[in-house]
């Protein structure tokens, strides 16, 4: 299926070298897009920081607490420690995500190489933080259930649900988001009959702003989950 074309095409001066294609792939530009409007925002949020703040500072003081507050919900007390992670993600996520409801722009998070990544990402970290708070040796007790005999049958289930995590996040949020991009790309590709259009203006636009959304979130609650999940072993096994 032909999907509406990116507007941008960055040339990879690696393909001179014969290591890669002479362009950069469409999510690839994507991606560097959607970083390139975090940092912009960023640099507009903080370069003049106020008592009393501007719209854009008011705005990303409302997003970060609100990344801050789920974080302590789901979590706890030491729940913001993780908000780098979890905000970063969303917020590339969601912004990914709004990309495809602009005509002529594909969202990386319709490409499964993006989607794995960042729950490739999100998968190495908990484990990360599971083993920081607890040690090697208890987190991996954790695989083994709560009876020593058990652990033999336990262990093997436990890892296997621990890798189709990121497969599932991944998957997830491709899925919804390349089915969203097919049908976008089917009404634009009949956007000369005002019916498809006006369709896509009425139905499709705010369906497709509200999926954004609801995928971002999902994807970050599950982060979160796995997170609070991994810190919290130790305290589940002392009592």
């Amino acid at each position: 299926m032909e999907h509406h074309p990116t507007i941008f095409q960055i040339p990879n001066f690696l393909g001179a070298l014969g290591i890669a294609g002479p362009w950069v792939p469409e999510h690839v530009t994507m991606a560097w897009l959607v970083m390139a409007i975090l940092v912009g925002l960023s640099y507009v949020a903080t370069r003049r920081l106020e008592a009393v703040p501007g719209p854009m500072q008011n705005f990303m003081e409302v997003v970060v607490e609100g990344f801050g507050n789920l974080l302590e919900q789901m979590i706890g007390p030491k729940g913001k420690r993780y908000l780098p992670l979890i905000g970063t993600a969303g917020l590339f996520i969601l912004v990914g995500n709004l990309l495809g409801s602009i005509p002529g722009l594909k969202p990386p998070t319709a490409n499964l190489n993006t989607t794995a990544a960042l729950a490739i990402t999100v998968f190495l970290s908990y484990n990360y933080f599971g083993i920081r708070e607890h040690g090697i040796v208890a987190y991996l007790r954790h695989f083994c259930g709560p009876i020593l005999w058990l652990a033999p049958i336990m262990f093997p289930i436990e890892f296997i649900g621990h890798l189709a995590r990121p497969i599932s996040l991944s998957i997830r949020l491709f899925g919804n988001i390349f089915g969203e991009e097919s049908v976008i790309a089917i009404l634009l590709s009949l956007i000369w009959l005002v019916i498809p259009y006006a369709i896509y203006l009425g139905v499709m636009m705010p369906l497709s702003l509200f999926t954004s959304v609801v995928q971002t979130f999902i994807f970050v609650m599950l982060s979160m989950v796995y997170i609070a999940g991994a810190v919290e072993v130790g305290h589940e096994e002392h009592h």
